[in-house]
């Protein structure tokens, strides 16, 4: 499309602005720009008479413009997208209230009439840490009556997990169960979670609009971006590689490697406590296997996206698409495609245990070997793939030791499952195939979840095993920086002092300038007895339950399964012990410290 200076209400300047700016929009951002100009056009001609509740145009009836938006979020992406969805309601001259589950008090929930949640879930269909007070009041005895309640659900979840966006699909039963009515149905959302956030919320805005009469004009939503700057997670930035370092001895066990970026230019910031997102790369071997078995051409085209990007079918494979797991809604999908009566079988009610077991340690290559491949052409093939989901890393380091870098502390993951040697997809490529000079796409992922107390003096208690020391190194650093005076005590654990006991010179130095106040490690494989950081902390009951009197908070990093869940198990006995109370008491008393910040996780 061309504007002309004879066909358009524009003079000469602005024809060639608007003509060199438009070729290079989106669907979206072009649809997005035309309702924004029309609900300004819209707005400017209400002057001051908006009012909180509006009378719908020939009914008779008042619609509410206040809207309460809850969120619960492990990692921060729930929380991004209610903070979008809070920015693009009050746009449209919506009140809105947004709350962390947590901090949100449920004796105002029978005031609440407008009620969106925002809910990922992690684990095996576990709620994240910061709804659990929320979640366990509404399905309690306790819960209100909740007619005349209108209410939506965003629910973030990964589709390679068994119980999918479980903890949104709990909310959104529950609400309907205490009387409530939905503003638009339930959204599940995959890892790539962008567009049906989208849609949601085009929806959420819609129906709430609805009886408003030509008062308000409902501006389309863009897809959101995860972030203030330029680069989100939807427009990473390659950053440039500049160490790439083994952390382990020779003869460990183990490959962890200390991988520091360059953000420099970016303008991309931190704090302790949040993650960077990597964009990997799949395997091109596996690629090129999984390409023979197909019999199709590498290098015919195929559509990447919904905006009809176009990409070589080999490098497609590489760079969009996850071909290392299975998820039951690709094994749905292919069934559908395929009619296969073995698949049908697998898939048919009462054999879930067995599609699970089937789904576990394959990949993409056994699948099309075991039950072949299904369309005529490779953009057939591609459409029912998942995008290639972002890898999140707790960062290392603190920006202020160490201006435009990011710090990243990753262990190769590799096994072998179903008689091949199998990879982990990001931690191999930075172990084996990433150097220093090389480009990665990134993002920050802020996390509020995972943050250390405000006040300097807090004393804090980091419980991080393995990889799940990365965040403490940007604590103390950061601790180091800013002169903070609280006391620290660290639970490291791995399998072999000599070979694994990561950034030992560094904690050591910290120890000798005070900046560590304490230091507790287990390895759990120089010893006939395996030893583990919960072990430790049991050995140390009374001083750390002395500690957690004096305010101390608590932070636990690393595996969820049995880690955390062995250590969260740990603190009560310790607390039940010590402070010589029942063990429902002792289960109040951490719960305590979760619901005021003073107990936090950043598990996986």
């Amino acid at each position: 499309m061309q504007l002309q200076v004879m066909n358009s209400p524009f003079n000469h300047e602005q024809v060639e602005l608007l003509n060199s700016l438009l070729p290079s929009l989106t669907e979206t951002q072009k649809i997005w720009l035309s309702g924004y100009l029309t609900a300004s056009l819209s707005v400017s001609n209400l002057g001051t008479a908006d009012a909180p509740v509006m009378e719908a145009q020939g009914s008779g009836k008042t619609v509410s413009k206040d809207v309460t938006i809850l969120y619960g979020s492990q990692t921060g992406n729930a929380q991004g997208l209610a903070e979008n969805a809070a920015r693009k309601l009050e746009g449209n001259g919506f009140q809105v209230t947004i709350s962390s589950m947590s901090d949100f008090k449920v004796n105002n929930l029978k005031k609440v009439k407008n009620l969106l949640i925002a809910v990922s879930t992690h684990g095996e269909g576990d709620p994240p840490d910061n709804t659990l007070s929320f979640h366990e009041y509404l399905h309690g005895r306790r819960a209100p009556s909740l007619e005349g309640l209108r209410f939506s659900v965003l629910a973030l979840g990964d589709s390679s997990y068994e119980f999918f966006c479980e903890t949104g699909k709990q909310f959104d039963k529950r609400l309907e169960e205490l009387g409530g009515t939905r503003l638009f149905p339930l959204m599940d959302c995959d890892l790539d979670y962008d567009e049906p956030a989208c849609e949601w919320l085009e929806g959420v805005i819609s129906s709430l609009s609805e009886g408003q009469g030509s008062t308000v004009a409902a501006v389309p939503v863009a897809i959101p971006s995860a972030g203030e700057h330029t680069y989100s997670r939807t427009n990473p930035f390659k950053a440039e590689v500049l160490e790439n370092i083994n952390l382990n001895g020779r003869g460990s066990n183990k490959e962890t490697h200390h991988l520091e970026l360059s953000l420099e230019g970016s303008g991309l910031t931190f704090e302790p406590g949040d993650s960077l997102g990597i964009y990997p790369k799949n395997d091109s071997d596996l690629v090129d296997k999984l390409l023979l078995e197909l019999n199709l051409d590498p290098e015919e085209t195929v559509k990447v996206n919904k905006q009809g990007d176009l990409r070589q079918l080999r490098e497609s494979l590489i760079s969009d698409f996850e071909i290392t797991v299975l998820t039951k809604s690709l094994i749905e999908q292919a069934a559908q495609l395929l009619g296969n009566e073995d698949l049908k079988e697998l898939l048919e009610p009462g054999n879930e245990e067995k599609l699970k077991e089937y789904r576990e340690g394959r990949d993409l290559l056994d699948f099309v070997r075991d039950f072949g491949s299904w369309g005529e052409s490779a953009q057939e093939f591609v459409s029912i793939l998942r995008k290639m989901p972002a890898r999140l890393y707790s960062i290392a380091n603190s920006l202020s030791a160490y201006p435009d870098e990011v710090h990243l502390t990753i262990g190769a993951v590799r096994y072998e499952s179903h008689g091949r040697e199998r990879n982990g997809v990001c931690s191999i490529l930075c172990a084996d195939r990433l150097q220093p000079g090389d480009m990665l796409p990134v993002y920050i992922q802020h996390n509020q979840n995972f943050k250390q107390p405000k006040n300097p003096d807090t004393p804090i208690i980091m419980v991080g095993p393995g990889t799940g020391i990365a965040p403490f190194r940007s604590f103390i650093q950061d601790r180091e920086e800013t002169e903070a005076n609280g006391k620290t005590w660290l639970f490291f654990g791995d399998q072999h002092f000599v070979t694994d006991f990561l950034y030992q010179t560094e904690w050591q130095q910290w120890l000798k300038t005070g900046v560590l106040t304490k230091m507790d490690v287990a390895f759990s494989r120089d010893a006939d007895e395996k030893v583990y950081v919960q072990n430790r902390m049991l050995e140390h009951s009374r001083e750390l339950y002395e500690w957690l009197q004096q305010g101390a908070a608590v932070y636990i990093c690393g595996d969820e399964k049995n880690m955390a869940h062995d250590v969260h198990n740990t603190l009560i006995e310790i607390i039940e012990k010590e402070g010589q109370m029942s063990h429902a008491a002792a289960q109040a008393y951490l719960d305590d410290m979760q619901q005021t910040k003073r107990y936090q996780r950043d598990v996986y």
